[in-house]
């Protein structure tokens, strides 16, 4: 498939947009209205453009609406959750077509699932899969693999499912949760900030000019890898740091801890953050240690990112109950930083996989249309 450079320059606007007029389109595309109508009529015969309704103007004229052609195709988003696969199918202007949860080790079922309820005439364009500790710099001819090898055997099952020939990219995460926020959630409106993530393990989401900080090694944020402890007489540890402050350990002191005539000690994050919500003092305690906890890896992040913004996210991190904890820590140990709890939930790793896998989406029709001669 050929296309001219302008059409693929309208695509990419119409994509954005997801409906506009030839005048709108010729504003925001910075071409003029003659090239435009070509254009345009250029990708209706491809398909990758239709009309799809009509608008009044303020003289009284009506003008044509388009919006993407079902040639323009759809895009999958994949979480491979510690516990749950989320899968999400898109249209390239963003739109949800598909949606679907399940185990994780059903992952393959999960994207069956997705890709039947996607149109039939929809051509698959990407697939992004998020996944933990993407390390690994992608290799021409080889399809990359997740860097944590727990997550292999999932993850080929679940390529195994997916359309031969559909390029697949991983993405960390924690970043994919961070453009989520950025877009959707508690960052709106500021382009630099730190998405930090504390759960069953830790993360970091760096965001600089609205644009996500991957690194050398695309491992920039993994602040599992911090060393810790430093502390006389005891070498620091592999992942000692994500230990020490996940949802593991922190179970662990509450069991440690807790009062015989507090009744059963809790066996999950749930329960203990449940307790202390009805004003158990032992839950509560062992909360404003974990918070104090967050508030020291808060600070850490602050003194090397000055991000202006954290914002707190995974299974215990987002709890209502941790933020004035991390935020009187952080103000004790560093400089005035706004702190804030996420506001996409579990399903921001998801929706950031799919804002991404649209703008690759979009990517693989303009980049690969290439330019008549």
């Amino acid at each position: 498939m050929d296309l001219s450079e302008s059409a693929r320059a309208v695509f990419a606007v119409l994509a954005a947009a997801g409906s506009a007029t030839r005048p709108q389109l010729a504003s925001l595309a910075g071409l003029s209205k003659p090239t435009v109508s070509a254009a345009v009529a250029e990708l209706e015969s491809a398909r990758l453009a239709a009309r799809s309704g009509t608008a009044s103007g303020g003289t009284g004229r009506s003008a044509a609406v388009y919006g993407l052609g079902p040639a323009a195709g759809a895009v999958l988003a994949v979480d491979l959750g510690p516990a749950l696969t989320r899968v999400r199918g898109c249209a390239l202007d963003g739109t949800l077509l598909a949606q679907a949860t399940g185990a994780r080790e059903e992952a393959a079922d999960v994207v069956r699932e997705a890709l039947v309820a996607l149109p039939a005439d929809a051509p698959l364009r990407t697939v992004v899969v998020a996944v933990g500790d993407v390390t690994a710099r992608e290799k021409e001819g080889a399809r990359m693999r997740p860097a944590t090898a727990k997550a292999g055997p999932v993850f080929d099952a679940m390529a195994v499912a997916l359309p031969p020939g559909v390029p697949v990219h991983l993405e960390n995460n924690v970043n994919c949760a961070a453009l989520a926020e950025l877009h959707e959630g508690a960052a709106r409106g500021r382009r630099t900030f730190g998405y930090l993530r504390i759960g069953v393990g830790i993360g970091l989401g760096i965001v600089v000019g609205g644009q996500v900080l991957r690194g050398a090694n695309g491992a920039a944020g993994e602040l599992a890898r911090l060393p810790y402890p430093w502390d006389d007489g005891r070498e620091p540890r592999h992942e000692a740091l994500e230990e020490y402050i996940g949802a593991r350990s922190l179970l662990r002191r509450a069991a440690e801890s807790w009062p015989d005539e507090d009744g059963p000690c809790p066996r999950t994050a749930e329960q203990l953050f449940a307790l202390a919500g009805q004003g158990r003092s032992a839950a509560r305690a062992v909360i404003g240690r974990h918070a104090a906890d967050v508030g020291r890896l808060a600070a850490a992040v602050t003194a090397v990112l000055d991000p202006g913004l954290i914002v707190l996210g995974g299974s215990t991190g987002a709890d209502p109950q941790v933020l004035p904890g991390v935020r009187a820590e952080l103000a004790r140990l560093s400089w005035p930083t706004e702190v804030v709890s996420s506001t996409v939930g579990d399903l921001g790793t998801v929706v950031g996989a799919a804002r991404l896998a649209v703008t690759r989406g979009v990517q693989t029709v303009t980049e690969t249309a290439g330019a008549k001669d």
